[in-house]
Order: structure tokens, then sequence, then C-alpha cells
């Protein structure tokens, strides 16, 4: 049984899973991989204590060797030219007139390839401008295009709970997410309150939804008619966690009752 990692290819790419052999490498260390085409480099995500199990995970390749400090030099000077591919790559985009925005550039460990990470409302053909980046850097042209969550994460920043984003932080892949998820957990459907710095839905909703679905399946909605020791009344509020009931009884009197001594 060999053992297996998860690895963030590049610095912007996908986590994946790769062959560790007897590489003897930490999380969080970057290490040298053996790529489609040529050596790439990543950063260990995971601990190292994950045992390859056949196809419960496919394997992408395998870990070369841990980076060696000339290796770490090669990455930071592969930094510094991708600063200026992407100003070159915005002159070119803006030249051609591009309804496209640049996020990142990034080089192959071994300098055979760029990658151009980009956004843009739709489909876009920049086939006229890979070409003419090719006759500038004379390497291979990646172009991709990603979407806005991606971009935060690309990015990064601070979330509205003062801490940085999680998707830029630790999370290795996007949760699937849905209105829904705000509303079985009776937070207010205003897009300002319920949406990330990327626009979409927060990542967090995704949390303890399931926790707020099974402790509201037995609770009243809003709006629902309920009997209380006050008499007959309609759900204005609910919490799910106190499990506490805001009823309007009448006449404007707002009672607050635990679930437990409800009647529905």
């Amino acid at each position: 049984m060999g053992k297996i990692v998860q690895v963030q290819l590049g610095e912007y790419r996908p986590v994946c899973a790769y062959n560790l052999n007897d590489v003897n490498c930490e999380r969080d260390d970057y290490v040298i991989l053996e790529g489609d085409r040529g050596s790439e480099f990543g950063k260990v995500v995971s601990d190292i204590d994950q045992v390859c199990k056949g196809k419960t995970e496919k394997i992408k390749g395998k870990i070369l060797r841990k980076a060696t400090e000339g290796d770490l030099k090669q990455l930071e000077n592969n930094r510094m030219k991708a600063k200026e591919a992407m100003n070159i790559c915005l002159r070119k985009i803006n030249d051609r007139k591009l309804d496209m925005r640049i996020v990142k550039a990034e080089y192959t460990f071994d300098s055979s390839k760029i990658i151009f990470s980009f956004i843009a409302e739709g489909r876009v053909d920049f086939r006229n401008l890979v070409k003419d980046l090719a006759r500038v850097f004379r390497v291979r042209i990646e172009l991709k295009q990603i979407g806005v969550r991606d971009k935060a994460k690309i990015v990064g920043g601070y979330g509205v709970c003062g801490r940085e984003l999680c998707c830029s932080s630790y999370m290795k892949d996007f949760h699937p997410l849905s209105i829904k998820m705000a509303k079985e957990q009776g937070l207010p459907l205003n897009p300002s309150r319920i949406s990330g710095v990327c626009g979409r839905i927060k990542c967090c909703m995704a949390y303890e939804f399931s926790v707020y679905k099974e402790h509201s399946r037995e609770l009243p909605r809003q709006g629902d008619k309920i009997n209380t020791d006050e008499g007959k009344g309609r759900v204005i509020d609910v919490n799910i966690l106190k499990r506490l009931v805001s009823v309007d009884v009448g006449e404007g009197k707002v009672i607050k009752v635990q679930y437990e001594k409800i009647e529905v």
C-alpha cells in the first residue's frame, strides 16, 4: 500500500492526489511533481498518513522530491516573470479589445507553459490572443476562464466576520450552495446579508445546514397558526437553535414561547 497526499497544484490550481513514494515531506512543504508534460510544483495540503486504496481516489501522478533551496529560488523567479507576463497580456487584450479581465498569470515549474486565468461575462474568442502571446513568450500558452468564486479564492481577502476568506485560506473545493440553505436557517433573504465578497452565497451557509435542517424539522414555520396559553396566534419569527417562537396573538401583542409549550 503506497501513501498518497493531497497537493495544491501550482499556486492557484486544483487540489489533486499524488503518490508520495518514499519522499520525506510534511504538510505545507513545497514539492516537485511529475506532470503531464514535464515537472510541476505544488504544496502539500494534507497530513502524511493517507494510505492508497486502489480506486478510492484518482491518483494524478507521483511526487519526485521535496523542493530544494534551488527549486524555491526558481519558483520565486517564475513569480517575477509571471507579473511581467500578466502586464504584457493586459496590453494584448486591450489591443484586440477583448471583453475579458485577467486575474492571475502563472508559470509552470519548468517554465514550459504560462497559465492565464481570466473572468468574462460570456464566451470569448481568444485564439488570436493565444497566437500573440505565443510569439512573445515562445512557450505554450493556456487561457483558463474561471468564475467569480474562483477569483475570490485566488485574490483572497476578508469576510464580514473579520476572518480570512474560507475559500482562500483552507477550502480545497467549493460546496454546492443554494438559497434553500438560507431559508432553512431562518436568515433574511437579503443579498447583502447572505452573499460573500464574490457576490455568491456565502460558503459558510453549508457548514451548519444539516444541523439547522434537523433542528427545524419539528418547529412551526413563519405564518403557521398555532395555539398558545394566551390563545391562537400566527408565527412571525422562529429561533431554531433556542427553539423559541415569536407569536402574534392579536391586538398588537407578541409573545415568545418555547416550542415544547406550543400546540400546532
